[in-house]
């Protein structure tokens, strides 16, 4: 028997073992079971869910924070916290990037507060760097300061945008040399910074070329170079041809006469039609190429400009002069005698040119002719020079650029949801109004195409925010979770424990009983054996222990009673100890 009770040996790691961390959970459920761990299992309960809501509030209840400023000082950052303090303002320190931050319903606040106090002290920039120059500084280092205080001039002139949120301009210009042919022109380099969702259009973007280019002497507009956060090239024509210039401009001037006409048509259906109903789109043909034409003509008869010539006399007739100087006017004239007329002697052939006489500048040719003896006796012959200007019209013909050769537009209307579709007489009246509209010509192949469809997908034309992307749904989660622990801890902790401890105490066992019921605990301890419970659920009480008929039920009697009377069974079982 004794070689039967002799457990054999164990082997491997299982000996090595001790026999009280064999198996854990027994051991667990044994320290759970002792009373005091019982007792006190509630009230450990009840704290651990107390800090559990607490860590959980903790993370919830902390606000999104917004970065207030980066790359801040350390005695920048040491005022900065300390205003926020003492303005109740929450700040901290991202250790990883050095920002300072706030809560974000702090942020606008914070800012307001610190720039009246002038709050981050940033140094000095602008002409209040040249008020800082020392004294005995060499002519480099004067010339690299009032460099780098034009360049944050300029930076804040272009910050004055309402698109741009920070600026930056680096400026070359090289020293002035004595030889003309080694002087070079300077240049400019800007960086921008947008603000979100903004972006310079190219009007903005040429008011800033110009703006650096007038304010540095001798640069031009081509020498300044404009680049956003993104790197993306903002100045047109820095490595673009003009030709390329010239075709962004033409595509640009074709896209405006587009749009217009869409405004137009858009402008017209809305009231009909209603907004999101219908969409409409134009394509215009639009004849870019610039004409010049110079015409020259001449009058094919012209008109006698000047007349030179002389004429000689044949000398049979000629008297010599004599007389009394100036009687000839109080004598009477001679009588005149009529001759018969004679024919014009035959022109002579004009001289070739160059010969005759002819008057500088004259635009037509010198014509010669040799007029023969005429009635005049005293003309034996004449020659004359006669110049003429023939007619001359020049005509200069520009055609600017910007004809519509031919137009193009669709127009799509929306069918109602319920009723009958658009019929054929309105979509003609909607034809006819859009013709009307942008002007159509038949002449020049215009078309106009309208026609009605239902849209697929009526709300993707809303642009509301989803109810997910809201901004009160974080601050609701976060109030509705914080509630629900809050809920939790109360009914899973703070109820059971009130229920405890509003339990009512036992009854104490008299000093009588004391020593009978811990002689039945005894025998029930030392005879091990198993007893049913007591047949009736009425309490037990000792003289039902007395007359109990056999041993059995009076172990089953003493577990009821233990049972139903915890605290009389231990002061029971302490008497009998102490006894």
């Amino acid at each position: 028997m004794s070689n039967a009770l002799t457990p054999a040996p164990q082997s491997g790691v299982a000996a090595l073992v001790p026999e009280r961390f064999a198996n854990p959970l027994q051991q667990i459920q044994g320290l759970l079971a002792q009373p005091a761990v019982r007792r006190s299992l509630p009230m450990v309960l009840l704290v651990g869910l107390i800090a559990a809501a607490a860590l959980a509030w903790m993370m919830l209840a902390t606000p999104t924070q917004k970065t207030l400023f980066s790359g801040l000082a350390d005695s920048d950052k040491a005022s900065v916290t300390a205003a926020l303090q003492q303005a109740n303002i929450t700040s901290r320190i991202d250790p990883g990037t050095g920002a300072l931050t706030v809560a974000e319903d702090d942020y606008s606040r914070a800012r307001i507060l610190l720039a009246g106090q002038g709050l981050p002290k940033a140094a000095p920039g602008g002409y209040q760097i040249l008020d800082n120059l020392p004294m005995g500084v060499s002519r480099a280092v004067e010339g690299e300061r009032l460099r780098q205080a034009r360049e944050t001039e300029l930076a804040r002139s272009i910050q004055e945008i309402d698109a741009v949120a920070e600026a930056r301009v680096h400026l070359a210009t090289p020293e002035q040399s004595v030889f003309v042919r080694d002087n070079a022109a300077p240049s400019a380099s800007v960086i921008v910074k947008l603000q979100p969702g903004r972006s310079l259009g190219d009007a903005q973007v040429s008011s800033i070329v110009n703006l650096v280019a007038s304010s540095v002497p001798g640069m031009k507009p081509e020498g300044v170079t404009i680049v956003d956060q993104m790197g993306g090239l903002l100045t047109k024509g820095a490595n673009q041809s003009q030709l390329g210039i010239a075709s962004d401009e033409r595509i640009a001037f074709q896209r405006r006469v587009e749009e217009k006409y869409r405004a137009q048509v858009v402008q017209l259906l809305t009231p009909l039609i209603g907004a999101g109903n219908f969409t409409a789109e134009i394509q215009a043909d639009v004849d870019l190429n610039e004409t010049q034409a110079t015409r020259e003509s001449y009058d094919k008869q012209g008109a006698l400009r000047v007349e030179q010539g002389q004429w000689t006399g044949n000398g049979k007739d000629a008297q010599a002069p004599g007389g009394i100087p100036g009687a000839l006017s109080n004598t009477p004239p001679p009588a005149s005698t009529l001759s018969a007329p004679q024919p014009a002697a035959t022109p002579t052939p004009a001289p070739p040119a160059g010969s005759g006489v002819s008057t500088p500048g004259a635009a037509a040719p010198v014509v010669a002719a040799a007029a023969g003896v005429v009635s005049d006796a005293m003309k034996a012959s004449d020659q004359y020079s006669r110049a003429y200007d023939l007619g001359k019209e020049v005509s200069v013909s520009r055609t600017a650029p910007g004809t519509i050769t031919r137009l193009s537009v669709a127009v799509l209307l929306r069918d109602p949801e319920t009723g009958k579709p658009r019929g054929t007489m309105e979509i003609q009246q909607v034809t006819q109004l859009v013709q009307t509209a942008v002007g159509f010509n038949p002449s020049r192949g215009d078309r106009v195409t309208v026609i009605s469809r239902k849209f697929a997908g009526g709300t993707a034309l809303d642009d509301k925010q989803p109810w997910y992307e809201a901004g009160w749904l974080p601050v609701v989660a976060r109030n509705a979770t914080a509630l629900v622990i809050a809920l939790l801890v109360l009914f899973l902790g703070v109820r059971p424990l009130a229920k405890s401890l509003m339990k009512k105490d036992p009854e104490p066992v008299a000093p009588q009983d004391r020593p009978a019921l811990g002689r039945d605990l005894l025998s029930e301890a030392q005879g091990g054996g198993q007893a049913p419970p007591p047949p009736t659920d009425q309490p037990v009480s000792i003289d039902a222990l007395e007359s109990a008929r056999n041993y059995d039920d009076r172990i089953g009697m003493v577990r009821g009673f233990t049972r139903d009377n915890p605290a009389r069974a231990a002061l029971a079982v302490r008497d009998m100890i102490k006894s």
